[in-house]
C-alpha cells in the first residue's frame, strides 16, 4: 500500500510521466486527511495527510516512498444554476453564501456563470426564486475554498466553532445583530465575521 503523506505544493511543476496515477473522490472524501483507498489504476493508497486543507481536483499527494498521485474530483449528483451575468449572479452568491453552504463557482465554454451545490430542495427553491435556471446532473464538485484557505489559514469565529459546521442556523437566532435595544451588545463576546 503506499503511504500518501504528503502534500506537494501547487506551484510544483510537474514533468513528464512524473505522476504514477490518479485518485478520483468525491467531495466527502476530499475532505479527510485519513482514508483508505483504490487508484484509478488500482493501487491501494493510504492517506496520512495533516488536517484541514480540502484535497482539491489537480492537487498533488507525494507517497513516503516518492510516488506522485495527482487527485481528481468524481462526477457527483450536483445541482448546478444558471442565472445572468452581473448583478443577478452576485446577489444567487450572496444569497446562498449566507446559507453557509458550500459552493462551487464556474462558467461554461459559451461564457454562462453558474453556481454548483449538493442537491437540496430548500436551497433550490431559493436559487429558482432568484431567477435560476437549474439543472440536476452529476459532475464533479470542486467548491472554492475561501479567502481564508487561501491566505494559508482556518477560518473559524470567535466562539470557538468552523465556519462550515454550524450547529444553528442564523435565521433562527433568539436575537437580531441590529438590535441593541434587547439586552444584546456587540461587546458580548458572540461577533460573527462575515
Amino acid at each position: 500500500m503506499l503511504e500518501l503523506t504528503t502534500r506537494i505544493d501547487s506551484d510544483y511543476q510537474v514533468k513528464e510521466g512524473e505522476i504514477h496515477d490518479t485518485l478520483t473522490l468525491p467531495y466527502e472524501l476530499r475532505i479527510r486527511g485519513r482514508l483508505k483507498a483504490t487508484t484509478d489504476k488500482g493501487h491501494a493508497v493510504g492517506l496520512f495527510l495533516d488536517r484541514g486543507p480540502v484535497m482539491r481536483h489537480g492537487d498533488l499527494l507525494k507517497a513516503s516512498s516518492g510516488e506522485i498521485i495527482q487527485v481528481c474530483a468524481a462526477d457527483e449528483p450536483v445541482t448546478t444554476a444558471y442565472i445572468e451575468n452581473g448583478l443577478p449572479l452576485g446577489r444567487l452568491c450572496y444569497h446562498l453564501g449566507n446559507r453557509h453552504v458550500t459552493l462551487a463557482l464556474g462558467s461554461d465554454d459559451d461564457g454562462r456563470y453558474w453556481v454548483r451545490f449538493p442537491p437540496d430542495y430548500v436551497l433550490e427553491e431559493l436559487a429558482e426564486l432568484l431567477g435560476a435556471t437549474l439543472i440536476h446532473h452529476e459532475a464533479p464538485f470542486d467548491p472554492e475554498s475561501g479567502a481564508y484557505a487561501q491566505a494559508g489559514r482556518e477560518h473559524s469565529h470567535d466562539h470557538n466553532h468552523e465556519h462550515h459546521s454550524h450547529g444553528h442556523s442564523h435565521d433562527s437566532h433568539s436575537h437580531s445583530h441590529n438590535n441593541l435595544t434587547e439586552g444584546h451588545s456587540d461587546n458580548d463576546g458572540h461577533h460573527h465575521a462575515h
